[in-house]
């Protein structure tokens, strides 16, 4: 693991968490982008040497809405970077850590994985690199 990627979270309306995290960040968004294949449209900010990404599904079926649907908005998934996803997701393989989905592309230009939360003290972690 090098560092803290982002930190995604779940919200019901992206024009009202930019505008927060606008001003609590005191900078806009750098960027939106549609995820087709999660069904989900992202907005990201910097924060420091990590990001912080907002999520808002764009179908009733995606993950982000069923997140949505049971546990309301907030907090989603802590993405931590690494060099060789493959390689990393191998070792905790190893370790009995079971990957929930991926590796697969995902927004801002990476490669991603899931691992199940189930496994890590009830948060999900998501691992990435650049694509």
């Amino acid at each position: 693991m090098k560092r803290l990627e982002h930190i995604g979270i779940a919200v019901e309306n992206l024009e009202e968490a930019e505008r927060i995290f606008g001003e609590v960040l005191d900078r806009p968004s750098y960027k939106r982008e549609e995820v087709l294949g999660e069904s989900v449209l992202t907005s990201f900010f910097q924060a420091g040497e990590a990001k912080v990404e907002l999520l808002v599904p764009t179908s009733e079926e995606s993950a982000i809405a069923r997140h949505l649907d049971r546990r309301g908005p907030g907090l989603h998934h802590i993405a931590f970077h690494v060099d060789d996803l493959e390689a990393e997701l191998e070792r905790l393989e190893g370790l009995g850590y079971r990957i929930v989905t991926g590796p697969k592309e995902g927004a801002d230009g990476k490669r991603i994985a899931f691992l199940h939360p189930g496994d890590t003290a009830k948060v999900l972690v998501e691992l990435c690199t650049d694509a």
